[in-house]
């Protein structure tokens, strides 16, 4: 009978022990969620995550792919805010990830491309990754960067309105200047011992950006050519509306080599 019992409290025993083992191993084990960054890949040392994050590649969580929260999020460091121009790749994609300076429902809106088949953003950081990297418009001369502040990420706009500082703060570097009648902007810049900056063309084809260097009596008026932005000069053929200024809306037709016999051209030279 006491062999019994000892038997019984030995199986107790076993019992509550081997219990005890399964409900501490159970609280232990936890199933952490681990949320992928994605991260831009362009710089040697630095990387920004979609997170708004910038970091070094070293201290690149090896399990989620993301910075370490350290430091500013959204940071732009080196980055001026007037033109929305970084000298910086990565920090310009952590600056334009910011909610208070790139608009995500304009962003997901636009298309990668300009062919109208061409997809469109699948998030605020592909747009901010893709439209931060060397573009046309920082260029000059087709080698050479027109500052170092050349990873932008402003929205491309056709009308210039409120953002006819931005559009100004684009043309750091280049010399506006009014062209002759009849004169085309390689002609008119070729004079001055420069050069025309034909995607610079895009940052002149503004009502506003254009008044400022013509009187525009006219009015500022939509038209078709390769001469525009220009101004129709007071001694044109009444149906060409002399004295207005004109701007298409036909980006890809500005060209420095357009012009026409009654119009002065606006041209960016460097």
């Amino acid at each position: 009978m006491m062999d019994e019992c000892i038997r019984v409290l030995l199986v107790i025993l076993f019992l509550f022990r081997f219990s005890s083992t399964i409900s501490a191993i159970r609280k232990d084990i936890g199933f952490q969620i681990i949320h992928p960054c994605k991260t831009t890949v362009q710089g040697r040392y630095l990387l920004s995550d979609d997170n708004g994050y910038v970091c070094n590649a070293v201290y690149v969580n090896s399990r989620s792919g993301c910075c370490p929260h350290r430091g500013d999020k959204f940071s732009c460091h080196g980055c001026n805010l007037l033109s929305q121009c970084c000298n910086s790749y990565e920090y310009c994609v952590s600056c334009c990830l910011n909610p208070a300076l790139t608009n995500r429902e304009q962003v997901l809106k636009m298309k990668v491309a300009k062919p109208v088949t061409a997809r469109t953003y699948a998030s605020v950081f592909d747009y901010c990754a893709g439209r931060c990297r060397h573009s046309s418009e920082s260029v000059v001369h087709e080698n050479a960067y027109i500052s170092d502040f050349h990873h932008c990420f402003s929205l491309p706009s056709n009308s210039s309105g409120k953002n006819s500082t931005l559009t100004e703060a684009r043309l750091s570097g280049i010399n506006v200047v009014v062209g002759r009648q009849g004169e085309s902007c390689n002609s008119v810049c070729k004079s001055r011992g420069q050069s025309c900056v034909p995607n610079k063309l895009v940052a002149l084809n503004h009502c506003d950006v254009i008044q400022k260097y013509m009187t525009c009596k006219g009015s500022c008026l939509a038209s078709v050519g390769a001469d525009q932005p220009a101004e129709v000069v007071f001694d044109a053929p009444v149906h060409l509306n002399p004295g207005s200024c004109l701007y298409t809306e036909t980006e890809s037709i500005l060209s420095c080599d357009g012009l026409h016999q009654h119009t002065r051209r606006l041209c960016p030279c460097a």
